[in-house]
């Protein structure tokens, strides 16, 4: 499996589900991913990573390498030789691209030629949300960045996340007969359900009874959730009643906040009485132990929710 993760935890949280998923085949997983937090997560045996230098998303080109000294081009050579020699020792039966047909600033395209012509036998899957942007924009970039000709000609297959029935990116995307014919639907992926030791082990540890209500506040990776924190925590008052004052809060911003916001997160946490937290490796069994869950529309976070059938308050980013 191949997940550039340039920014968030979206894309790495994702190919960690369909991992576990494919495991019960059973099957070997190696992730390729610039993820910097993919080792601090909850990772089952028969499932590991190679870890290539991270590169962080300024613009919607542009993009830097998160901590080496290198030229980005530098930077992506070093992700490209990796990609390939990962793909070469590894020999998958499948390899499983993430969101993007070409890979960050087409990194993984030589390793896809390499598949077909030395690895015939392995099927190249493109794995891509339901919804990726309005319309006329995926359309747009589709065209501009020969997205339709990588789908038609790099790939047997492409999954897509998601129910015809209630988004179609065939029609809205305009996406080709060719290779419409390679789309097949698989719902909206089903997250880890936390058993109740679990539950119980994460209240322990957080140090929130078993009888106590508990409201969860998340923005995924947090690179851009800090107006739905500010927000929520602007609500309350520590003088005022109310339902928070009769409940435990847990408000986790996502390890891409900023060291100064997170310090002020900490300290309008504390005079509230809620407990902040940077990050969690197992935000299955944080939302399971949830009553409630206010978040950010993110795709994964509302699949986690949804898996829990918890009740919830999106605030999307639009």
């Amino acid at each position: 499996m191949y997940s550039h993760d340039t920014f968030g935890l979206g894309h790495i949280r994702r190919c960690l589900a369909i991992a576990r998923s494919l495991r019960k085949c059973p099957a070997n997983i190696l992730i390729v991913t610039g993820s910097l937090l993919v080792g601090r997560f909850k990772i089952p045996r028969r499932i590991d990573f190679v870890r290539i230098p991270g590169m962080i998303k300024v613009t919607n080109e542009q993009y830097l390498p998160l901590s080496m000294k290198l030229e980005a081009a530098e930077v992506l050579e070093i992700r490209k030789k990796i990609i390939l020699a990962s793909a070469m020792a590894f020999r998958p039966d499948f390899f499983i691209v993430d969101k993007a047909p070409l890979g960050l600033k087409r990194e993984v395209v030589e390793t896809l030629h390499w598949l077909m012509s030395d690895l015939p036998s392995c099927r190249s899957i493109l794995g891509l949300r339901d919804i990726m942007d309005s319309a006329p924009v995926t359309i747009q970039e589709w065209e501009e960045k020969g997205i339709y000709d990588a789908m038609d000609q790099l790939y047997h297959e492409i999954w897509v996340y998601g129910c015809q029935d209630f988004y179609d990116p065939i029609k809205e995307y305009r996406i080709p007969p060719q290779v419409a014919s390679k789309i097949h639907f698989t719902g909206y992926i089903p997250r880890q359900i936390p058993s109740q030791e679990e539950i119980q082990a994460m209240r322990r540890g957080l140090g929130i009874g078993d009888k106590e209500k508990l409201v969860l506040v998340t923005t995924g990776g947090g690179g851009d959730g800090l107006p739905v924190v500010n927000t929520f925590l602007s609500a309350f008052h520590p003088a005022e009643g109310g339902i928070l004052n009769r409940a435990r809060v847990v408000v986790v911003t996502g390890p891409f906040i900023s060291p100064k916001d997170y310090a002020e997160v900490v300290k309008k946490c504390q005079s509230l009485g809620f407990i902040p937290l940077k990050f969690h490796r197992f935000m299955e069994a944080l939302i399971g132990a949830a009553q409630v869950v206010v978040s950010m529309g993110g795709y994964n976070t509302v699949c986690e929710i949804a898996s829990q059938r918890k009740p919830f308050l999106i605030l999307p980013r639009t």
